[in-house]
């Protein structure tokens, strides 16, 4: 009977590890078919995800032994993560291990939005050479708005401002005396102020009922005219009809999206328009993250099943009581 059941297509040094220590299932494609998934987690003592499987309260009920769930990155909107804490079982992940690749995409996003580099690189591999076509802008001088001045927020910041950038930033959240503020030249501001001044605004905020739909007609209306729009965060932050209608109108004069609504999504009017670019959640997927994450991650799971603590349990270390 396999102890622990991988239902993504989730790989490394860190996995064969933990496949030399115990019995794991690996079905990389079980997310897909819930019914399976049922069938599949049985009796196993930990279930390890990324984010496309959904690990619901019915889930969560019909795994009877389950000990620890173990999702490989850094959101847990996938993870009903009350129903497993009523179960007692340990909720694990990967808070910070991929920040910097996230953050390190945000601005090579930036980077090409400002210079159009992907309208730039179609049009020459088409034998083009409209050198006056693809005037962009530089980032020195502009302002950056940071919306969410958590981890990847910061990481962020730090590289704008070697482009010296003005930063602006908002968060609900964030102590306006945090450590990590005190050696940024960031200025706190209400969300309305920094979607009025900002040249460019990011997104890095988590997906709550609070984030839902943040960035809506409302919100690009209150953007700076001919302003940029990037989000890696999660897609359903931002209302993509809205989005579409302020690029239409030219409230916005770009947008860059690794995240969708709906992943993967629908056709929509965003693929053809030539301002938006968009890359399939993406964000994490360096090599260098993914080692750090998928170890992390297999390192909590391996701890909780020979009865030691996770590091990064989410709600908490060990498994509780049940019954």
């Amino acid at each position: 009977m396999a102890e622990i059941l991988v239902t993504e297509n989730i790989v490394g040094k860190a996995m064969d590890q933990l496949r030399s220590q115990f019995d794991v299932l690996f079905e990389p494609t079980a997310w897909k078919n819930a019914d399976q998934l049922q069938l599949l987690i049985g009796e196993v003592q930990a279930v390890i995800v990324r984010n496309q499987t959904e690990v619901t309260a019915e889930l969560i009920t019909a795994a009877t032994n389950l000990k620890i769930i173990g999702r490989a990155g850094a959101g847990l909107d996938n993870v009903d993560v009350a129903a497993a804490t009523e179960a007692g079982v340990v909720v694990t992940y990967a808070p910070c291990e991929n920040s910097l690749s996230v953050a390190e995409l945000t601005i090579g996003l930036m980077l090409s939005l400002a210079r159009n580099i992907p309208a730039a690189v179609a049009d020459t591999r088409q034998a083009g050479w409209n050198r006056g076509q693809f005037t962009g802008s530089e980032l020195a001088g502009k302002t950056l708005g940071i919306v969410g001045i958590g981890r990847i927020g910061t990481l962020v910041a730090q590289r704008a401002q070697a482009f010296g950038m003005t930063l602006v930033a908002h968060d609900d959240y964030v102590d306006p005396t945090a450590p990590h503020l005190q050696t940024l030249d960031v200025q706190l501001t209400s969300l309305e102020q920094l979607l009025s001044q900002a040249d460019f605004v990011v997104c890095h905020v988590p997906l709550s009922d609070e984030t839902r739909d943040l960035f809506n007609r409302q919100r690009f209306g209150q953007m700076k005219p001919g302003a940029m729009f990037i989000n890696t965060s999660r897609g359903e932050v931002v209302n993509e009809t809205a989005l579409v209608e302020a690029l239409q109108n030219k409230q916005l004069a770009g947008a860059a999206l690794d995240v969708r609504s709906s992943e993967p999504p629908a056709p929509s009017r965003l693929e053809q328009m030539e301002n938006v670019i968009l890359t399939p959640h993406i964000a994490a997927f360096t090599s260098e993250a993914q080692e750090r994450v998928v170890a992390a991650v297999c390192q909590d799971v391996a701890a909780v099943l020979q009865g030691q603590q996770a590091v990064n349990g989410f709600n908490f270390p060990q498994p509780a009581q049940q019954g």
